[in-house]
């Protein structure tokens, strides 16, 4: 009997592998036969509770009755900032991942915006299991700000030599790599922990250094402390900073897209509304899989980075004197409430009580250093940018990207290479994200874009 003829005899979705494994264990064992199967079916249908100390048929009843009894647990609770600002199609999001049934807790940035599974913007605390789509395509996404020995004028004065470090530095594009692959650390570290992880070494070390495409950048600016910070190790004064945002490449897409699959294969029936929320428990092999890859793309993404730095600064003949870093893209095993849970942060910074962090406006606008208050209600988070108002389409459709280009030229700001979807009108103001986040984080320093390099061919974000 296969599941369609289960179906017709009113057998539930979710009870059909105890019921085909029971007439199996039946037949085999000759306590039916095939042609009284379908009355035997129908009659623990209308008396379950009659069967349930059936050899054969007991584990099938039960299975019933727990499928009659079954009440879906009432999403939990989630806190919003930046209410004002956020979509409803962002708030059903969250709403939906808030009615997984290991979730504990949740919480909205400002910055939110629509994205596959949790919204960008979203956190999201699970109980020993991990989502992969709430962590993200693009795992350990990533910023880095590096404070440089060279004067701010520098950049107007030796702008060519500033430009040809950008641009010599990293590769931009969804196809970006190296002929001859960079060298660090991390490619030393053991990618066999994963069939996956294991395929895509050879791509990643040929990536590891490169800048993907969407959002990713890397720039120059102007970075201003109005009073010393102890742990920059910096006096209030300008500076000069290069900052990055990119991630795990193609080798953080493929682990997300692969271990995603299997969690949506394994998902309950009545849970299949979920989609992209499915989760995989921390004690499955597969969870305890996507976990390690997951960290080792986070080592990746940190090593891609400062693989960027390290290249930038040498070309121009410079040295890093302080910086600052972090992941968002992520999950984390962390203490909320006196109990261990999984902290999802997708398109979210951390920002635990004195933790250091950048969170970017646009190529217009500025980046904040910032330091975390442990908020809570926010999971101990922050927004991740300013975040998008407006679809890559849409921007496309409404902007000139040589009109913007020229404006952002009157302001100061030089952009090398962009695309049309990244205009900063395409997002939202960052310092009402910031007036919307004052007791999330406060503001160590500002950065200022000067210099910017993106991808110009406008690919799909890898986020």
């Amino acid at each position: 009997m296969n599941g369609r003829q289960l179906q017709k005899l009113g057998v539930p979705d979710e009870c059909h592998r105890e019921a085909i494994t029971a007439i199996q264990f039946a037949i085999s064992s000759k306590a039916t036969d095939s042609k009284r199967i379908k009355t035997t079916i129908k009659q623990i249908l209308e008396t379950p509770e009659t069967y349930l100390a059936d050899e054969h048929f007991g584990r099938f009843a039960q299975a019933l009755i727990d499928e009659r009894e079954f009440v879906r647990p009432a999403p939990v609770k989630y806190e919003t900032w930046g209410r004002d600002g956020i979509d409803q199609q962002s708030h059903y999001q969250m709403q939906q991942a808030c009615g997984v049934p290991v979730a504990v807790a949740g919480a909205l940035m400002p910055d939110a915006h629509v994205g596959y599974g949790l919204p960008i913007g979203g956190v999201l605390a699970c109980e020993n299991a991990v989502i992969p789509y709430a962590v993200g395509v693009d795992i350990a996404c990533r910023m880095k700000m590096s404070v440089l020995d060279i004067a701010p004028d520098a950049m107007d004065s030796e702008f060519n030599r500033v430009k040809e470090a950008l641009e010599g530095g990293t590769r931009f594009g969804v196809g970006g790599e190296y002929k001859n692959p960079m060298s660090h650390d991390v490619m030393d570290a053991d990618w066999t922990i994963t069939r996956i992880t294991r395929e895509k070494k050879d791509r990643a070390w040929k990536q590891l250094g490169t800048s993907g495409s969407g959002n990713h950048f890397a720039e120059f600016g102007q970075l201003t402390l109005a009073e010393r910070d102890e742990e920059l190790g910096l006096d209030a004064g300008k500076y000069v900073a290069l900052l990055s945002h990119s991630g795990s490449r193609g080798a953080g897409a493929a682990v997300c897209s692969t271990y995603s699959s299997i969690a949506q294969a394994a998902l309950p029936k009545r849970y299949e509304d979920l989609g992209r929320l499915a989760w995989l428990d921390l004690d499955s092999e597969a969870g305890q899989e996507y976990w390690a890859a997951m960290n080792l793309m986070g080592d990746y993404a940190a090593a891609n980075h400062d693989v960027i730095h390290r290249q930038v600064s040498k070309l121009l003949g410079s040295h890093i004197i302080a910086g600052v870093e972090n992941h968002h893209n992520f999950a984390w095993k962390e203490t909320h409430g006196g109990k261990e849970v999984i902290v999802h942060r997708k398109g979210a910074t951390p920002a635990a009580e004195g933790e250091l962090g950048v969170i970017p406006g646009s190529m217009a606008d500025p980046a904040f250093v910032v330091r975390g208050k442990g908020n809570p209600g926010s999971l101990g988070s922050a927004s991740h940018g300013a975040g998008r108002q407006m679809s890559r389409t849409k921007a496309k459709e409404k902007y000139s990207w040589k009109a913007v280009k020229n404006d952002l030229e009157k302001k100061g700001v030089r952009v090398l290479s962009a695309g049309a979807d990244e205009v900063p009108g395409a997002y939202k103001d960052i310092r009402q994200v910031m007036n919307e986040q004052a007791d999330l984080v406060d503001i160590v320093a500002r950065f200022d874009p000067r210099i910017v390099k993106m991808c110009d061919d406008g690919s799909k974000a890898e986020d």
